[in-house]
């Protein structure tokens, strides 16, 4: 449940308000008045929360539903119980999101820790570092030579920017985050314990072991990305690790050096990339993924969780399993699998 001791609404809003900001249908106008201070699963609901139900597997939760309002398509609205405002969209997830960003826009965007404004008399600026105006240093952070920091942008508690490191404008570096050897653009979210910029896993065998090479590239992190706590970005070995506009990274993710990410990709949790990866616009990994050295996966294609890829994937295709093929064609292995199972234990049995 939501607690207002660590997220308050910003204030209440009408039925008519949200259905505004959403552009979803109110199917009684009559509603439009009643107040929603709250968000909440629909299982929980409760006075003058909003809740969502999306997919006809959900539309059970519908019979029992207690609460000011509800977001749901058009084909679950007839179920809602007659004293719960309905409000009619063909994407009620994106519509709730969005109240839950009008609603509690703290929890939307990461905030100061220590409550500072500026640079803390805490924290380190090494001279010759530029910060614009509003840049936030808080307590125990560290900025160093030659960094240059856009305005809006704060870096929070104990995070270190490194010498000659750019960050741009109205981004957050959290708590613990390490940036060096990084350009990185506006509005940029780095979550608390993230490495950016640190050296890849470069070596190579000689006679008296493992000899390290240089990582001597960047790291360049465009407009609009974020990336997850504990996620390790490496920078290149000697071109550069580029991650794209609009990517969203998840926690405790590994991105080796000279990896190129297309714009809008999500990546979940426990991923790893390795070395010179290269994704596509817009491609989804799911959790516990891992991608083999140099392979291509192609623009809006979608890596199952906890598949192991070990060829490029052309272009909009869905691939799963360890080692990962095209989704129908693991089904059917998975099938016949199942089959030869039950074969055998026929087999057994008769003996």
């Amino acid at each position: 449940m939501t607690d207002p001791v660590f997220f308050a609404p910003a204030r209440p809003f009408s039925v008519s308000e949200i259905a505004g900001a959403t552009g979803a249908e109110l199917t009684d106008p009559s509603h439009g008045g009643r107040l929603i201070t709250a968000i909440a699963p629909a299982s929980e609901g409760g006075e003058g929360k909003l809740v969502f139900v999306e997919g006809r597997r959900n539309a059970p939760l519908l019979g029992g539903l207690t609460a000011a309002a509800v977001l749901c398509s058009a084909d679950l609205a007839r179920l809602v119980p007659r004293d719960v405002a309905t409000l009619v969209t063909p994407r009620p997830q994106r519509a709730f999101a969005l109240v839950g960003r009008l609603l509690y826009p703290s929890a939307a965007r990461p905030q100061p820790f220590t409550g500072e404004t500026g640079v803390s008399p805490r924290a380190f600026v090494a001279d010759g570092a530029q910060l614009e105006e509003n840049v936030i240093v808080e307590a125990g952070a560290a900025v160093g030579p030659g960094a240059a920091i856009g305005a809006g942008t704060v870096v929070a508690a104990n995070a270190v920017v490194g010498p000659n490191a750019q960050i741009g404008r109205d981004c957050f570096i959290g708590p613990c985050a390490t940036v060096q050897c990084a350009m990185i653009g506006n509005r940029v979210v780095i979550h608390g314990g993230a490495q950016i910029g640190r050296e890849g896993f470069g070596f190579v065998a000689g006679p008296r072991g493992a000899e390290r090479v240089p990582q001597i590239g960047r790291v360049i992190i465009q407009d609009d990305v974020e990336i997850g706590a504990n996620t390790t970005v490496d920078r290149g070995a000697l071109g550069d690790t580029v991650i794209g506009e609009g990517t969203k990274i998840d926690n405790l993710v590994q991105i080796a050096h000279n990896a190129k990410i297309g714009r809008g990709c999500l990546i979940a949790g426990n991923v790893g990339l390795s070395g010179s990866v290269t994704l596509g616009d817009f491609v989804q990994i799911g959790g516990g993924a891992g991608i083999a050295d140099h392979l291509t996966v192609g623009t809006g294609a979608k890596l199952a969780a906890a598949s192991g890829l070990m060829h490029d994937i052309p272009p909009g295709e869905n691939w799963i399993g360890a080692p990962a093929a095209p989704a129908k064609q693991k089904l059917r292995e998975f099938a016949l699998m199942r089959r030869l199972g039950k074969g055998s234990e026929g087999g057994r049995n008769g003996e």
